[in-house]
């Protein structure tokens, strides 16, 4: 239940994620989802999200780490999870227990894996990881270094059950000649080892490539699965690159404050940390109870973000705080302590976007989603 005078706070529509999961089935036809739920489903509470994806028929859920999957299984969450990320040795255990399924990061990875699988008489489940150009984790196979029998090594490891083999894309979001040109290498070498494996008489098993990008601009690849993450959320990481397809998707999230003071400043009084807002004539002043230790940049201090209070767009003034910042009310009349301010989202007809936070930060709305903090509330969308 929303409190009158919370300090700071997110409301998440996850009513919304059905409209954004049928709007990427339309892309990918007959290819299946798998949800992407890590960093806290990129900050808009991972518990929340699995449970409305689960609902709306999604079978399939990845995370980042164990940490991450024993806390969507305490949550009754039920589906397959798939780890994309390293799980220590000492932690082994916690696979089958928790029922998961682990990622093969590496040949000598999944050798580790499989002997304390054969040491402890167990079969653990697994996904092989190719590297088809990211440069990150798995079996390197590319047009300069094929480890193609690596790849086979592990298919035949005694304890470990290949169910899946994937890889991903670095730059399925640019549509220059050379980015699309490596994309589609990625695609067909993804596709040579999967032909490979069947001419060497071994089931690939369950076959997913394509990220939220890669789903956007690249359409039904026919693989089992797609892997997207910021899509069913509703957006995208960058508004401003263009895409070849217009995917109609409906942002889940929106972020709140309250007004914690009002005063008048006078011309020439500074606010914030290193004085670099000057008043150029008398203002009023609201002091909002959200800083940068809720998620909201220091990087992005007097580059003219503008919030919405009374249903009008206002500065922030002066360098964001850990906690608070402030922003220009003069052209607003009647604002007083406990006001609701929008920094994300709409109010009347105005809008402030995750995106334009994104842009004066120089990065990507992955980011600036999954660093709003725990101690911002996430909250059910008001009806």
């Amino acid at each position: 239940m929303l409190k009158t005078y919370s300090r700071a706070w997110v409301e998440i529509d996850y009513e919304a994620i059905k409209h954004n999961v049928k709007a990427i089935q339309k892309r990918v036809g007959k290819t299946k989802i798998m949800g992407i739920v890590k960093a806290n489903a990129y900050g808009h509470g991972d518990v929340a999200c699995a449970k409305k994806l689960v609902e709306c028929g999604i079978d399939f859920l990845a995370v980042s780490s164990l940490d991450e999957a024993i806390k969507l299984r305490n949550n009754d969450i039920k589906v397959d999870i798939l780890i994309l990320g390293y799980t220590p040795k000492i932690l082994f255990s916690k696979l089958n227990e928790y029922h998961l399924i682990q990622t093969l990061i590496s040949l000598e990875y999944a050798l580790m894996l499989n002997d304390y699988a054969k040491e402890h008489n167990e079969i653990i489940r697994a996904h092989v990881k190719v590297d088809t150009g990211m440069g990150r984790i798995g079996i390197v196979y590319n047009d300069h270094n094929k480890n193609y029998d690596d790849i086979k090594k592990e298919y035949a490891l005694s304890n470990i059950k290949v169910e899946g083999i994937f890889s991903h894309f670095p730059v399925s979001d640019e549509l220059d000649i050379d980015s699309v040109d490596f994309t589609k290498n990625q695609i067909k070498l993804y596709n040579e080892v999967l032909e490979k494996l069947k001419d060497d008489g071994i089931e690939p098993g369950l076959t997913h490539l394509q990220n939220s990008y890669g789903i956007i601009n690249y359409g039904d690849l026919g693989y089992d699965y797609c892997r997207p993450g910021l899509l069913y959320m509703g957006v995208t990481s960058n508004d401003e690159i263009a895409t070849n397809y217009d995917m109609d998707l409906r942002p889940i999230l929106s972020m709140y404050t309250n007004v914690s003071l009002v005063k008048t400043i006078q011309k020439g009084d500074s606010i914030s940390y290193g004085r670099h807002f000057i008043a150029p004539k008398e203002m009023r002043v609201a002091t909002i109870a959200i800083g940068y230790a809720d998620g909201l940049p220091r990087l992005i201090s007097n580059r003219g973000l503008e919030v919405l209070i009374h249903e009008k767009r206002v500065p922030i003034i002066g360098n964001i705080c850990m906690d608070q910042c402030m922003i220009d009310v003069s052209a607003v009349p009647d604002v007083k302590i406990g006001d609701e301010v929008c920094v994300i989202g709409r109010q009347g007809s105005e809008t402030v976007k995750i995106d334009t936070i994104s842009r004066l930060a120089k990065t990507i709305n992955n980011e600036t989603l999954s660093k709003i903090t725990s101690r911002v509330d996430r909250l059910e969308k008001r009806k």
